[in-house]
């Protein structure tokens, strides 16, 4: 008799663990695995066609995704928390006025609206934003996106975001103290891929880090390796902005920090190991976003909404190229243990990035 009951109970048990969960019942008969996920297909549904021109990689991913590291690495500011909180959206007028935020005032200007309209925390929204956006450029990554953040924040004290003029050390020193290895640095980097500058050099506004600005692809870490050959700026601009080194392609600006990164015997390992491993890449990029979109949250007060993010649609190539009128001389490798790889030569004339000239 007991021998049946137990068997009774077990085969129970396993019923119920095969008795599929219940999902929560969401707008436009979509589903969800916890109800507090649905109100995030409606905003969705919003930022997709009024944020990011019905789904595009442009102008407005570019700053949603550079606002979503602004927000979190001010972290640790001490007792009153910091991280991803919302505090840059919370109080834009302080800390879009940090010279390392310059500019970001815009894109937190117009991501606010949203975040009242749907009645969600800056902290989630920001997060959201940038994990919809990034989305949207090709071979772009699918970021882990947990809701239920705070929406009381303290405004952050100015210093805690490294500026691309600052030496590596003092990046990788900054970096380390919230966690984050010399690696990880340059893993978070690949959202330089999809990125451009609009204040570094306002002559030449718009202008991007690689020649694939729309395609979230190895490219960058590549192009960061050539060898510098030109001034990118305007005509009757003679000399460099602060933060900026010389460029090797026509309208592409380079950044002096990620100049430098690329060839730091403790990060250019990581930044070459990406050249022909977009997979690589991408996997590294969110595992690295994974940790920075949580710091200073209780992860497990958290509710795991990622099933909304869209999925991204394929990359055009799994292996970066030497842009039109480059060659293997060009590049400076710098990651001792392992020859740079072979790379193709994109074919045509020189490759020349148009930029969009301020307004």
């Amino acid at each position: 008799m007991f021998a049946k009951t137990i068997v009774s109970l077990i085969s129970l048990a396993l019923l119920a663990s095969a008795t599929p969960t219940k999902r929560a019942t969401c707008s436009k008969g979509r589903s969800a695995s916890n109800e507090q996920c649905c109100v995030w297909f409606d905003v969705l549904d919003d930022i997709q066609e009024n944020l990011f021109d019905g789904g595009e990689c442009g102008e407005e991913t570019h700053e949603s995704l550079r606002l979503t590291f602004h927000d979190c690495i001010a972290f640790p500011i001490g007792k009153n928390g910091g991280g991803c909180d919302g505090s840059i959206m919370a109080f834009t007028e302080i800390e879009t006025g940090f010279n390392a935020s310059i500019g970001l005032d815009e894109i937190a200007n117009e991501q606010r609206p949203f975040a009242l309209k749907h009645n969600v925390s800056f902290g989630d929204f920001i997060q959201f934003a940038g994990a919809v956006g990034v989305s949207n450029c090709g071979g772009g990554p699918r970021l882990q996106f947990l809701a239920g953040r705070s929406n009381h924040s303290s405004a952050s004290p100015d210093g805690l975001i490294p500026l691309p003029e600052d030496p590596t050390d003092k990046i990788l020193n900054r970096m380390g103290a919230a966690g984050f290895s010399p690696n990880e640095v340059v893993d978070l980097l690949a959202s330089h891929s999809v990125a451009a500058q609009d204040h570094i050099e306002p002559s030449i506004h718009g202008s991007p880090f690689d020649s694939t600005p729309s395609d979230f692809d190895a490219q960058f870490f590549v192009e960061t390796l050539l060898k510098g050959v030109l001034m990118p700026a305007a005509p009757g601009v003679t000399t460099l902005a602060r933060g900026e080194v010389l460029s090797p392609l026509p309208g592409e600006l380079r950044l002096n920090s990620d100049f430098e990164l690329a060839r730091d015997p403790r990060t250019a390992c990581e930044w070459q190991s990406f050249a022909t491993n977009q997979k690589l890449m991408v996997a590294r990029f969110e595992a690295a976003m994974k940790k920075m979109t949580v710091l200073g949250n209780n992860v497990p007060s958290l509710v795991d909404c990622s099933e909304v993010i869209p999925v991204p649609k394929a990359a055009a190539s799994q292996k970066a190229h030497l842009p039109a009128g480059k060659t293997q001389k060009d590049i400076e490798a710098s990651c001792k243990s392992t020859p740079f790889p072979v790379l193709s030569v994109l074919p045509g004339p020189e490759t020349s990035i148009p930029v969009v000239p301020p307004s």
